[in-house]
């Protein structure tokens, strides 16, 4: 990716033109069990304790990615961002560079992303469209999220208000209303989203596919593949509002993933963001790079 240097923290071509830099906008600290959902301790305290802190919570990277194509730049995911308040900012453990100044340090100008792309509006994923002062982030880019993520992020549903930052959004929902998706939809030339639902009502994947002799593929699947236990399709957390459509879709995209070789970026992973899945009986397994 021109402009780039070391402080990404993985890159790769991947044909054609089209490259992708991740960079880890920061960390924040969820609460174990509520991650592993209806996954039984037994199952995930021998690979978890390393990493717990006193109060049962794991370490959750900001993982962005920063996509060049020749037909422009696009960003995936904006992390929690600079407007945090000193409370949750405690309460959440947040720490690190947000986006922007991450983006900066690598060499990329945020002025010059044409695309922000979101996998859905959580807090922790939406909370850098905006800089600490409330000027827009990636002031020439357009946003695009499902329009039913929009909907339920700014309803009154009591189950999902606390996922979200409404206050927050409510600044930036105009923005957000000018790059809708409704579905599954082209972005730029081989960049796409995919609508898969499971995690909230408007999840969606983003699918990059490299060009020309050994080109590549790479799979960004939102928090539906957060971290390598959630290569096993049934290991959904209890933060996903539609748990049964999350397993169902995981099958089918992590199938899709082993067929066409894609590379696949986790949203939440610190030491082995980046990898492929392989089979594993009846599920898949994540294999860092």
């Amino acid at each position: 990716m021109a402009g780039t240097n070391d402080a990404v923290h993985w890159r790769t071509e991947l044909g054609g033109g089209t490259s992708v830099a991740l960079i880890q906008a920061g960390s924040f600290r969820s609460d174990a069990g509520t991650l592993l959902g209806p996954v039984p301790w037994i199952l995930w305290r021998s690979w978890a304790e390393g990493e717990l802190d006193e109060n049962r919570r794991l370490l959750q990277a900001l993982n962005c990615l920063l996509i060049e194509t020749p037909a422009g730049r696009v960003l995936v995911e904006t992390g929690i961002g600079e407007r945090m308040d000193a409370k949750n900012t405690t309460m959440r453990g947040y720490s690190g560079t947000p986006v922007v100044p991450a983006m900066r340090t690598a060499g990329f100008d945020p002025a010059t992303v044409d695309v922000v792309a979101m996998s859905h509006l959580h807090f922790d994923h939406a909370g850098g469209l905006l800089l600490a002062d409330g000027t827009r982030a990636f002031p020439r880019a357009r946003i695009v999220a499902q329009r039913a993520e929009w909907e339920i992020a700014l309803g009154d549903n009591a189950r999902v208000v606390a996922s979200y930052d409404q206050p927050e959004l409510r600044l930036v929902a105009d923005w957000g209303a000018q790059g809708w998706a409704e579905g599954d939809r082209e972005l730029l030339p081989g960049v796409s989203v995919i609508r898969t639902g499971g995690h909230s009502a408007g999840h969606q994947a983003i699918l990059v596919r490299g060009t020309g002799p050994g080109a590549r593929s790479l799979a960004f699947f939102g928090d539906l593949c957060m971290r390598p236990w959630s290569a096993n399709p049934r290991w959904v957390t209890a933060f996903d509002d539609f748990p049964l459509d999350s397993v169902t879709v995981k099958g089918e995209l992590f199938r899709r993933a082993v067929e066409d070789d894609w590379l696949v970026a986790l949203s939440h992973e610190s030491r082995m963001p980046v990898g492929t899945l392989v089979p594993d009986r009846d599920r898949f397994r994540f294999e860092g790079l």
